[in-house]
């Protein structure tokens, strides 16, 4: 398997990852990483095997709303691997090469919403447990998880602002349909 940024040819191919990782959901997501690949700062990496992509991950600029100043963070957000390529490792290879780029760049932080039992295989922890604010309550606490790099200051904590693409594309969170 090659991990390589994503190149312009592969935006469909990228689109279809997201579209079939995500089920129903998928359409909102691959626009939303439509939307997100405009943002000029993004790091987008592909998993290529077999000939084609099988998997996807993009990590785009936020703010870290801290006492003494705004940070910007990367958000990792969306990542998609094709269904039938599932516990093979790609999900975690995509994300530990881009942490290992964004530490080569002087990243000091990386936040996600995610499942925790996958993103902690990677090191990430709970962002509440360090000290960090979701930016929306409707963001389970565990799901809340961030990945110090070594830039990271002490200093550096507050609320995570998400960028308006997130917002804009109601992907921040869980709805409650009841509600």
């Amino acid at each position: 398997m090659e991990i390589r940024a994503e190149a312009a040819g592969d935006h469909e191919a990228v689109r279809r990852v997201h579209e079939l990782a995500f089920g129903d959901s998928g359409p909102r997501v691959a626009d939303l990483n439509d939307a997100l690949r405009e943002t000029s700062d993004a790091l987008s990496l592909v998993a290529v095997g077999d000939g084609q992509i099988v998997g996807h991950v993009m990590f785009t600029t936020s703010l870290l709303d801290a006492p003494r100043e705004l940070v910007k963070v990367p958000v990792l957000s969306p990542i998609g691997v094709l269904p039938e390529r599932h516990g093979q490792g790609i999900g975690s290879a995509l994300v530990r090469r881009g942490l290992e780029i964004l530490d080569s760049r002087g990243a000091p932080l990386v936040f996600l919403e995610g499942h925790p039992g996958f993103y902690s295989k990677v090191g990430f922890k709970a962002g509440g447990e360090l000290g960090f604010r979701k930016p929306s309550l409707r963001i389970p606490d565990a799901a809340f998880q961030v990945y110090p790099l070594a830039a990271y200051q002490d200093w550096m904590n507050g609320t995570l602002v998400y960028s308006q693409d997130f917002w804009d594309h109601d992907s921040v969170g869980l709805r409650d349909p009841s509600a």
